[in-house]
């Protein structure tokens, strides 16, 4: 049976390298990338594979249940690999209802019409639910996150994408439809809209504007490399057991603070500035509301079962990613016009 996989999201940071790479490794699949391309959806991100025999590409957003499923129908999909999710905290305190909409509106919609159109035959179909360890809630100074740990979801983004997980298990129980589901902690690397940690600090570095950096900096992320969180859920799409989860993570875990750190470092290297000089940027800014301590991922299920772990060091991680933002400022400077700068402005300045 031929698959015709649809990825929602995939013009966004983690989807676009998910949608690239099953394209290029899987070319008997036909891969349909759905993405609503609002302000983190970005075709320029997959400009190599736009021309892809085995590519398709459909804007809709998933809240237009007539549209969805035209595009069920148009393709004869026979998968999904679930991404599309509002995915920042900061942007969820400030219009939950949004989140709620996309993230739990949206995904039950994408439910509705798998069951529907799957109906009887539900062990040739998949429904892959991407999610985050945040729904899991905080941690202390010890211990990780596993697969069993009871959900206590902190901000409006986690509490929506807890909702979402609860719904995919739902209708594995109640319609019996074929699902898996994974959890994943922090990701960084190319492509990656900047306004996360990681890639908001490289684009202010390079233009020499404050670092500004929660609290204390004392917050504690498990990170993991974009490029093998695509490759795990490659992993488990493919073998992973039929109404499981799987935590994906990293296996590093880092303060907020030891992380900029260590980027103003390897930067100052890169861009041949006086070592120290962008350390000098940081500044502390009052606290987000509801912001989890510490998140660690016990990821030891993935690797046992399905043979998963990640590539790279966080260290390489980090310097592969840096290099490709220096290499791509013309990327850089286009998502960063417009609607981000107002963004920025409303979020940090004052703090």
């Amino acid at each position: 049976m031929p698959k015709n996989i649809l990825i929602t999201g995939g013009a966004g940071f983690i989807g676009s390298h998910v949608v690239r790479l099953f394209v290029t490794k899987y070319p008997e699949y036909t891969i349909i990338n759905l993405d609503a391309l609002t302000y983190a959806g970005n075709l320029e991100n997959l400009r190599d594979i736009e021309n892809a025999p085995n590519y398709r590409f459909e804007k809709v957003n998933i809240l237009d249940a007539t549209a969805l499923q035209e595009v069920f129908e148009k393709h004869q999909v026979t998968d999904v690999i679930h991404l599309a999710a509002e995915s920042h905290v900061d942007r969820s305190i400030l219009s939950p209802l949004d989140f709620v909409y996309t993230n739990i509106i949206g995904t039950v919609n994408l439910l509705n019409l798998a069951k529907d159109k799957w109906k009887g035959n539900y062990a040739n179909h998949r429904f892959h639910h991407v999610s985050t360890d945040e729904v899991f809630g905080t941690l202390g100074d010890t211990g990780f996150f596993t697969e069993t740990t009871p959900y206590s979801p902190n901000s409006p983004y986690s509490a929506s994408k807890a909702g979402s997980d609860h719904f995919v298990r739902a209708y594995g129980e109640t319609y019996g439809l074929g699902y898996v589901m994974t959890n994943c902690s922090n990701n960084y690397g190319p492509n990656h809209f900047p306004e996360k940690l990681i890639p908001l600090f490289i684009n202010n570095i390079i233009h020499n504007k404050p670092l500004p950096v929660y609290g204390k900096g004392d917050n504690t992320r498990d990170w993991l490399y974009v490029i093998d969180h695509a490759t795990a859920i490659d992993t488990v799409f493919h073998n992973g057991k039929n109404h499981e989860g799987y935590n994906v993570g990293g296996f590093n875990e880092w303060k907020n603070i030891d992380l900029v750190k260590l980027l103003c470092k390897i930067m100052d290297e890169k861009l041949g500035r006086t070592a120290g000089s962008s350390e000098k940027l940081i500044s502390y800014v009052t606290d987000r509301p509801g912001h989890d301590l510490r998140y660690a991922i016990d990821a030891n299920k993935i690797n046992k079962e399905l043979g998963w772990k990640p590539s790279v060091t966080f260290e390489e991680g980090l310097g592969k990613t840096i290099d490709w933002y220096l290499t791509n400022e013309e990327w850089l400077k286009n998502v960063t016009s417009g609607a981000y700068q107002q963004y920025y402005e409303n979020q940090y300045d004052g703090r």
